[in-house]
């Protein structure tokens, strides 16, 4: 059965996307793991021409990507794998055989099955031993991949759309996607469609909110006042967005009644909000206090200025009285040599 994407509000007729770019030695090369390398180099490249101005080394920054784009594929999976178990575990082919089937599924990431918040949290976990391992600020390197995660993600967002994934509920909202599907090729000219449906875009939601998300980022970043602060403007961002975008979606992961990604939103939305008034106050703090050490000290250096001036002053004078007692001794002393010669 062939699928066909349309946006009847926008204007845009039913059309089909091959998930298949090419093949290259007998493999398929799919469009979806094109577009996640297009937004990793673009990623890593931003990251790199942001990390100069916290003058982190670029090789640093590359070493940095490589341990990222592995730990994290492995956390996203992880992350996919342990809320949705059912669906990886074999049974039925003895011990041995039902373990070596299992964990096949497992690693089979090629057919599907990884998780934003996963790749995030393992990414987070390599930047922390990355940094205490060469020495760099945590703080100053996670500002400077906060917005580089913000491509990969508005970027890589587009591989769900190739593959018509991560959709929302059904809407008649005039920007809604519709998902037709049909048995014949040219389904398109003839209108046959064996199913009809009309969702929310939510790949599109996300990838706008990444894209706004990273305007901004960039704008706060001219007029930054401590570390930091990109990063948590980040995850307070994203973690908002996600929380109610995620409401829409059909294929959420779900920890009983409750969607994990709505969850873990909305604590990464506290969390980010609560970090940013506690470290600008702080940063506040520290620079009042600054202030008024500079006063200190300029209030110092004006005492000890005045202080100087009028012992110069008092040496002046002493030096004048000196001088005028010397000159009546003199005086004095030229009388009496004129009485004794007369």
């Amino acid at each position: 059965m062939k699928e066909y994407i349309s946006f009847p509000g926008l204007g845009i007729e039913p059309f089909h996307i091959d998930r298949v770019a090419f093949t290259l030695f007998g493999r398929p090369v799919a469009w979806y793991g094109i577009i996640i390398c297009i937004g990793i180099i673009l990623a890593v490249t931003y990251a790199i021409l942001r990390a100069k101005t916290e003058k982190i080394k670029s090789d640093d920054m590359i070493d940095l990507a490589f341990f990222l784009v592995i730990f994290g594929v492995i956390g996203a999976r992880i992350y996919y794998v342990l809320f949705s178990l059912e669906d990886y575990i074999v049974t039925g082919h003895g011990f041995f055989g039902n373990l070596a089937a299992t964990l096949k599924n497992i690693v089979s990431v090629w057919k599907g099955g990884i998780a934003i918040y996963g790749a995030l949290i393992a990414g987070f976990i390599t930047i922390v031993l990355f940094c205490r391992r060469k020495k760099i600020s945590l703080l100053k390197m996670v500002d400077v991949v906060s917005p580089a995660v913000m491509i990969g993600q508005l970027i890589g967002r587009w591989g769900n759309f190739v593959n018509i994934e991560a959709f929302g509920s059904e809407t008649s909202l005039p920007w809604r996607m519709g998902i037709l599907r049909s048995n014949f090729d040219n389904a398109a000219e003839l209108g046959a469609w064996t199913s009809e449906t009309y969702v929310h875009p939510t790949f599109l939601y996300e990838s706008l909110w990444n894209l706004l998300g990273f305007i901004i980022a960039n704008i706060i970043y001219k007029r930054k006042k401590y570390d930091g602060q990109i990063f948590f403007f980040y995850i307070g961002w994203y973690g908002f967005g996600r929380m109610i975008i995620e409401g829409f979606r059909t294929d959420s992961l779900m920890l009983g009644p409750v969607r994990i990604s709505q969850l873990v939103g909305f604590v990464t939305f506290a969390l980010g909000v609560a970090l940013s008034i506690l470290m600008r106050r702080l940063a506040r703090q520290a620079a009042a206090e600054a202030q008024d050490e500079r006063l200190s000290l300029v209030e110092g250096e004006i005492s000890i200025s005045s202080s100087e001036s009028s012992d110069t002053e008092t040496t002046d004078d002493n030096s004048a009285s000196e001088n005028e007692i010397s000159k009546e001794t003199n005086i004095e002393g030229e009388e009496d040599n004129h009485g004794e010669n007369n």
